[in-house]
């Protein structure tokens, strides 16, 4: 009984440490990032948003993000990711150097991968019928490329990009109103 007992208490000391932690993380990254978010309630659902992705919660959409941040609704949520000014590429280079501070190593290796997302309707930005190895078959589909960081110390998504087919970027009219800038050409996922 006794061990058991104090084996709750490391636990419990440990947990705390983790929030001590997770805090002083969160407190650094918004420092360094928090320029990119001019307005203050788009700053506050953007660290919201952070914070229901890095939560428990199973399922990682609109609702459950603002389930895990007591909103009654996604909006908040969707408006930081679809409406809201804030410059994703700017965003990523400022968090660029407080990667390589904590994960940096010299064996570290960048890592190129797709993945698909299911799609039913036609005028979502670049979806058509294509292979997806998240269904292993030809789907109607989205396909996001994602680069990753991964050093011996962590792993970290670095960049993003929407690979757009041929049917899209030949087509300037759709292109303009899924919001594909004009100067947008196809390329292989691999480019």
């Amino acid at each position: 009984m006794e061990e058991r007992q104090e084996q709750r208490l490391d636990s419990e000391d440990l947990n705390l440490e983790t929030v001590r932690t997770w805090a002083l993380w969160q407190t650094e990254v918004e420092r360094r990032i928090g320029a990119q978010f001019t307005r203050r309630e788009v700053r506050w659902r953007a660290w919201a948003s952070i914070r229901g992705l890095l939560s428990p919660v199973e399922r990682k959409n609109g609702w459950q993000l603002a389930e895990v941040n007591g909103e009654t609704t996604p909006y908040g949520v969707q408006h930081v990711l679809g409406r809201a000014m804030w410059d994703a590429d700017a965003l990523r280079d400022d968090v660029r150097p407080y990667v390589v501070e904590h994960l940096g190593a010299p064996e570290a290796v960048l890592v190129v991968d797709e993945t698909g997302f299911l799609k039913k309707g036609q005028h979502s930005a670049g979806v058509a019928r294509q292979y997806s190895g998240t269904a292993g078959r030809v789907e109607h589909c989205h396909i996001g490329v994602f680069l990753t960081y991964a050093s011996p110390r962590g792993h970290v998504l670095l960049d993003r990009e929407l690979s757009v087919p041929k049917e899209w970027t030949s087509d300037e009219a759709r292109c303009a109103g899924a919001g594909i800038p004009a100067e947008r050409t196809f390329a292989t996922k691999p480019q």
